[in-house]
This record gives structure tokens, sequence and C-alpha cells, in this order.
């Protein structure tokens, strides 16, 4: 067993979501949203390559060496999987550990909008699940791929870096491929991904423009696409991904996605009033007939008019869902605050 596992084991007892360790720091936990230490010794440079350098391939260590960061999983046995960075900073070493449970959360599980299960009755488009760093993106994608997995016969690839929710094949056919090790790139792997007679592709993050128009040309061409981005509403998730390009191609993009868009889901996680867990909160946008013509058009400001119009398809505004939240006790008014688009609704 290698000497971090007593530090995954810590993290996973007391149901945190990440472990942090730097150099001249204590390790940290993060719990319900907050950082707290765990050690009472802060980390020597010996005590940080004792920690991460067990874990990592030799050729890992060898990379993270010269470039000065990591990105691989991490298994502790069948007990849970972790995403890993390592990185360098001003006074050392520091790595950062995601915890992936080993189960995969249903839709129910994970209390989603039961209009989710609809994306799985999609055979074409793009679908984003959107939000900021630990917002819960992944596990999301995870829940979605997983009914579908469950009830459908589709053959379905992911590309991740690194994978992280393994799937076995059910209904399904699935084939996980990690960027680093099974393709040089998230836009080298959807390349590959298109002529693979493949229905769905999971691409972990649309971190680049050729990323983003490869998986805009796999939504044109019959495949469901489902990825991410960092971003908090349905306005600015469009805003984002058409600004990625060049004015000469924006007016194309925005064809593509006016006629390819299926939906977004911009989450958030909020602290419970006891704050003893955290709460979801959702901006989302399905498909409707205006769609189009907002996207074509450039109107962005229209899209909170027509989400709060189609709420009963299943829409509700990031605010919204914030203000549910607080009317039922769940959250404080001070938290959905912080996490509210409008502010001035939360005073």
């Amino acid at each position: 067993m290698a000497e971090i596992d007593n530090l995954f084991k810590t993290l996973i007892s007391q149901n945190g979501s990440d472990l942090h360790l730097e150099e001249g720091q204590k390790p940290k936990i993060r719990l319900n949203g907050r950082l707290q230490e765990v050690g009472s010794e802060p980390l020597t440079r010996e005590k940080m390559i004792a920690l991460l350098s067990p874990i990592a391939l030799k050729e890992e260590w060898h990379n993270f060496a010269m470039r000065g960061d990591l990105d691989f999983a991490y298994a502790l046995g069948t007990e849970a999987r972790f995403r890993v960075n390592y990185y360098r900073h001003f006074f050392g070493l520091g790595a950062v550990f995601r915890l992936i449970p080993s189960k995969i959360r249903s839709i129910e599980d994970l209390d989603l909008p039961a209009h989710i299960k609809d994306f799985s009755k999609w055979r074409s488009g793009l679908v984003l699940v959107t939000g900021p760093t630990g917002s819960g993106k992944s596990t999301t994608l995870a829940a979605i791929i997983d009914y579908i997995n469950a009830n459908f016969t589709q053959k379905i690839i992911t590309i991740e870096e690194p994978v992280e929710f393994i799937h076995t094949n059910k209904k399904s056919l699935i084939s996980h491929r990690e960027v680093g090790k099974d393709t040089m790139s998230f836009a080298s792997g959807l390349r590959t991904a298109i002529k693979s007679d493949v229905n769905i592709i999971l691409v972990g993050e649309m971190r680049d423009r050729e990323t983003i128009e490869l998986a805009l040309t796999a939504s044109e061409m019959g495949i469901l696409v489902f990825s991410t981005l960092h971003t908090n509403s349905a306005a600015k998730t469009i805003d984002r991904i058409i600004d990625a390009f060049p004015l000469n191609h924006k007016n194309q993009i925005r064809t593509i996605l006016a006629n390819n868009l299926k939906a977004i889901v911009a989450q958030q996680l909020v602290p419970s009033a006891d704050k003893t867990r955290r709460w979801a909160a959702y901006e989302i946008l399905i498909r409707t007939q205006a769609l189009g013509n907002i996207i074509q058009t450039g109107e962005s400001m229209r899209l909170t008019s027509e989400i709060q119009t189609n709420r009963g398809q299943g829409m509700i505004l990031m605010d919204d869902s914030l203000m549910e939240l607080v009317k039922t006790g769940k959250v404080a008014k001070e938290e959905a605050y912080l996490k509210a688009i409008e502010k001035n609704k939360f005073i």
C-alpha cells in the first residue's frame, strides 16, 4: 500500500471531495466545499516526493519533473479512483486529488431534474453540462451515460483526461479513451471517434477551438455529443463557444450551433443551511423552435424569457433554482447570493 493511501482513506471516511497537498503546508481536504486541515505537520520536499512519486508511473514522474505538471488517474484498489493533478508552485511541489466515487450514481440518486432523462432519446446534436470546477459536471454526465447504457443499445466513446468514471457494458458498447495514453489530444480522439460507427461521444472538456469545431461537426453528422465548459449560464455558454472563433467564422459557427445545440445544463453546488452537505442549483435550456433563431441573431438576452416561458418543459433559470433552494430552507440566502447571476434578487 502506498503511503499516500492513508490520506485517501481519511478523505473517504470524512466524505470529502478533494485532497490538497502543498510543500510547506499541512495536508487539507475539501469537505462540503470548505478546506480543512487533516495533518499536524507541514509537508517537506522529501515528504512530498515520498507521497507523490510511488503512485505515478516512472515515465509520468519523469514528465512531471521536466514539465512541472501532470494529470492522471489513480485507483485505490476497488474502493475509489482519483483524478490527479501534480504541479509546481513558487514554494515547491503541489498536488490535488479529486475523489471519483467507485459507484456511478444514477439520475435518481443525484436528484437530477427528471427532464434530463429525455436527453437519452436524442440521436444527434450537442448537449453541454457547464459550471465551475468541482460543481459535479462529470458526475452528472456519468449518470446520463449510465442511464443510456442501461436502456439503449448504443455505441458510446468517451474521450477524457484522465478517464474518470468507468462504465461496464450493459445494453450499450462503451469505449473509454484517455488523452495522453490512448490518443494525443481531445481533437485527435474526436477525429478518430467520428469515423468509428459511433452513436454517442462524450468529450471530457471542450478546451480549444479545434475541439469545439470537431464536436460541432460530429453533432452535424448525426452523432449525439456530450461535453463540458466552465460557464455558469446558458447565455454565457453560447457566447463562449462563438467567441472561440475569429470574426470571419462566427456566422458559420452560429448557424451550426443554431441547428445542433440540444441542451445546456449549467450547475453549481451550494453549501446547505446546516453546513452538512451541498445542494445543486441548475440552469436548464432545452431546444425549442425559437432557440435556433436566438443563436443565429446573437440575441442572447432573449434566452432568459425563453427559459421562463418554457418552464413547463423542464427549463429553469439559475437564479430561480437558487431561490427555490432558499424558499425550501435548503440553503441560506447569503450563500445563494454568492452564486446568483442577478444578485439584487437575493438582497
